[in-house]
């Protein structure tokens, strides 16, 4: 099946080098379908806390890439695993090599816990990640912040009349940084290549603008701050 404009994304930014991939949250598995079949790493683990999804997976890969049906899930060697469970415990203390962690498809608050969770059983694990959130993509970068992520890459896209922003980042505690922190409010994005770029950064930037202004007006919320760092992003062309 063809990957929407979404995935397409996420997955053309994922690069060479990795061992390990983790696909999580991954419902269908079309991404790590997808990377399977360029052998973007020596292994690709499909991870989801549904176990009817999961099941129909396993099905769906030992037809579809049936050289690797006789070993998958049974020894080191096979290039694709299953895991139905909660991403917060993903193994990655189990295997070797360098990893990759995609996280896609849900809200930036479980994202966060996401985030939380796996620092804090891994404190030391120089671990990659490649995150796209549906929302609350401020209180995301702020979790990144606060554990030192580095960024290697933004972009910000637009299907179906929803904006998503992807991020690539990477955490290494024993280094010093590699290339340049995450910026609470986004860096990369607003560094447009073309018109049609600049058009969806901007439309971007008024809807985010306005659903913090709308949160302002609630009881007892005082996210003006929030507000004051958005309004202060200047859209430039490349």
């Amino acid at each position: 099946m063809r990957l929407s404009k979404r995935l397409t994304q996420i997955e053309s930014l994922v690069g060479a080098g990795y061992t390990h991939i983790w696909d999580c949250c991954c419902d269908h598995g079309l991404l790590g379908a997808a990377l399977l079949s360029r052998q973007a790493a020596a292994h690709i683990h499909f991870v989801d806390i549904v176990p009817e999804l999961m099941h129909e997976l396993k099905n769906k890969l030992q037809r579809f890439f049936p050289a690797d049906a006789l070993t998958a899930n049974k020894s080191t060697n096979s290039r694709w695993h299953i895991h139905c469970l909660d991403v917060a415990l993903l193994p990655l203390d189990h295997v070797v090599g360098k990893q990759l962690v995609i996280i896609a498809g849900v809200g930036g608050d479980l994202m966060t816990d996401f985030i939380e969770a796996i620092c804090t059983r891994h404190p030391t694990l120089a671990i990659d990640f490649l995150l796209c959130p549906v929302h609350h993509n401020f209180t995301l970068r702020q979790q990144l912040i606060k554990h030192g992520f580095d960024l290697q890459r933004e972009v910000l896209i637009e299907e179906n009349q929803r904006f998503y922003e992807i991020l690539l980042v990477t955490r290494n505690p024993r280094r010093k940084a590699l290339c340049c922190s995450v910026n609470p409010v986004g860096d990369q994005l607003w560094h447009c290549a073309d018109t049609e770029q600049i058009t969806i950064a901007h439309q971007y930037l008024q809807k985010t603008v306005a659903h913090y202004q709308r949160m302002q007006l609630r009881p007892n919320v005082d996210v003006q701050h929030i507000i004051d760092a958005y309004n202060a992003v200047n859209v430039t062309s490349d």
